[in-house]
């Protein structure tokens, strides 16, 4: 899986803008959770580069701002771990936790 670091606050805009070309998923993850670690852990174990979603990865405990700024944005509330999947600008799908399914993430790319 590549994992684009989102470290900038600018980088939703860019994010939203390329969800009109292919589904962009966002991972919030905690550093210090072990849940977050193994919904993670599972979700790379399963994805498929040949899907055309483009990922994005937010350590949400460095970057709690810009955490913020994504629930605010794209109008979800916030969790950790939570994967949100975004396309035509908009949240599509968003789940937390375990329920972070990656059947779940294909069907509503």
């Amino acid at each position: 899986m590549n994992w684009q670091a989102i470290t900038e606050l600018e980088q939703l805009e860019t994010i939203a803008q390329a969800s009109f070309d292919h589904p962009v998923l966002i991972y919030k993850h905690s550093t210090t959770c072990s849940i977050s670690a193994t919904a993670k852990s599972r979700l790379e174990r399963q994805w498929d580069d040949s899907q055309g979603i483009e990922s994005y990865y937010l350590d949400l405990l460095r970057y709690r701002p810009i955490s913020q700024a994504i629930a605010e944005k794209f109008e979800v509330q916030h969790e950790s771990p939570q994967v949100l999947l975004i396309r035509d600008g908009k949240c599509v799908y968003n789940e937390s936790h375990f329920a972070i399914q990656f059947g779940e993430i294909l069907a509503n790319a």
